[in-house]
C-alpha cells in the first residue's frame, strides 16, 4: 500500500496539488483539503521516516525549526485563540505536522480536533472554494516569507 503524504508530495513536484503553498528546505507546507479550523496546515517531511529520533541530527534540528516557523506563520496569518501542534503518524505514517487554528467553540465538546465526528471534519462543506483557498495559501506563503527574512 502506497503512503499518501508520498503521494501529496509527489504531486506537489508535478506541480498538481492545489494546497501547496511553500517549500522548505526539510519539507513541504500545504493548507488542509478541509477547513473546519479555518487555515489547518500541514507541514509535511521530505523524508519518508515514521519517527523524529530517525531523521539524521542536523536534519531533524531543521525539520523542528522550519515546522516552528510554519506554525508561527499560521498564527500570525489566521488569528486563532490558541494554535494546536500534532505529530501523530498512526494514520499515516510518515512525518507530518498538523497546525490546527483552534478558537472557542469550534467544536461541540471542547478538547481535541479528533472528538469531532469524521463525517463533519472531513464533509465536503468544510473544502475551500478556488478563491478562498487561493486567498488562504497568498496569505500563509507572505507570512512564511516574512518570518523567513526575520530569522
Amino acid at each position: 500500500m502506497g503512503c499518501l503524504v508520498c503521494e501529496r508530495i509527489d504531486m506537489i513536484r508535478k506541480g498538481t496539488n492545489p494546497y501547496f503553498v511553500k517549500e522548505l528546505e526539510t519539507g513541504y507546507v500545504v493548507i488542509g483539503d478541509h477547513q473546519h479550523f479555518k487555515g489547518y496546515t500541514l507541514f509535511l517531511c521530505k523524508e519518508h521516516t515514521t519517527e523524529l529520533h530517525f531523521l539524521p541530527k542536523d536534519f531533524r534540528r531543521k525539520y523542528l525549526e522550519e515546522m516552528s516557523l510554519v506554525a508561527e506563520a499560521v498564527y500570525n496569518a489566521f488569528q486563532p485563540e490558541k494554535l494546536n501542534y500534532e505529530l501523530l503518524g498512526n494514520g499515516d505514517s510518515h512525518l507530518h505536522w498538523h497546525l490546527f487554528p483552534r478558537i472557542a467553540g469550534d467544536i461541540p465538546v471542547k478538547g481535541p480536533v479528533w472528538r469531532m465526528p469524521a463525517n463533519e471534519l472531513y464533509s465536503d462543506d468544510n473544502r475551500p472554494a478556488e478563491d478562498e483557498l487561493r486567498n488562504m495559501k497568498q496569505k500563509l506563503c507572505k507570512e512564511i516569507e516574512r518570518l523567513m527574512n526575520i530569522y
